[in-house]
């Protein structure tokens, strides 16, 4: 069984959603610590203005360390996120079609207060548009403590797995041996080689959220995510 252990991110970019796809089971790892101007509560889209943050005000004041699971949203920002992406991609080929799902994500999205909540209403959502099997559990299921390393083994014993798959910067970090000698074969992710689709707004860019690639593509989109199909 292979696993992934990845911290939640908000509307994330197309890579994301290919790494869970190869997975049997995605933890959601939102104990660990919320780090500022991270992925955790921002994403790019692409506008007639070039590329454009959006970014989900959240209480940091005096909340250094706090974990990602306990990050509280600041006011209000979903209305004025769903505008910007419509005004960008209201003439995309498919946004007509996506519309009224990804609106009502923006709907749930603004009745909550914390990050976590809302990053898997769009998590969930987008996996389920592309189709995608995985099992999502939060790591609140697999209780686990030590050094980053030995959480990430202990979840992944805990939940069986023989294989993980990691993104390629986690190298930095990761201890090959401790999982290795606990029968777990680390594996890695490699983002290189995705097909160009036709998209608004200049040259293309692949680092934007797969909404990008939902609107442009459509029905086609699992085309463009080559290694699950």
């Amino acid at each position: 069984m292979r696993i992934c252990i990845v911290q939640s991110c908000y509307i994330p970019w197309k890579g994301f959603f290919d790494l869970i796809g190869q997975c049997d089971e995605y933890v959601i790892f939102d104990s660990a610590q919320y780090v500022k101007r991270h992925w955790h509560n921002r994403n790019r889209i692409k506008t007639a203005n070039g590329i454009v943050w959006l970014t989900i005000p959240v209480i940091v004041k005096g909340r250094f360390e706090q974990p990602i699971n306990e990050v509280e949203i600041e006011k209000p920002w979903a209305e004025k996120h769903w505008r910007t992406i419509e005004f960008a991609y209201r003439r995309a080929a498919f946004f007509g079609h996506f519309a009224p799902v990804v609106r009502n994500w923006y709907e749930q999205a603004d009745r909550l207060t914390r990050l976590t909540d809302v990053n898997v209403i769009f998590l969930r959502g987008i996996a389920d548009v592309l189709g995608l099997k995985t099992r999502f559990r939060m790591d609140t299921a697999y209780p686990a403590d030590g050094t980053k390393t030995q959480r990430l083994l202990r979840i992944a014993r805990a939940a069986g797995a023989d294989r993980y798959l990691s993104g390629p910067s986690a190298r930095a970090y990761f201890d090959e041996d401790l999982f290795l000698s606990a029968g777990i074969t680390p594996e890695w992710m490699n983002y290189e080689g995705y097909p160009e689709y036709g998209q608004l707004h200049g040259p293309f860019e692949h680092t934007v959220t797969a909404l990008d690639l939902l609107f442009n593509t459509g029905p086609d989109v699992v085309h463009y995510l080559k290694r699950w199909t």
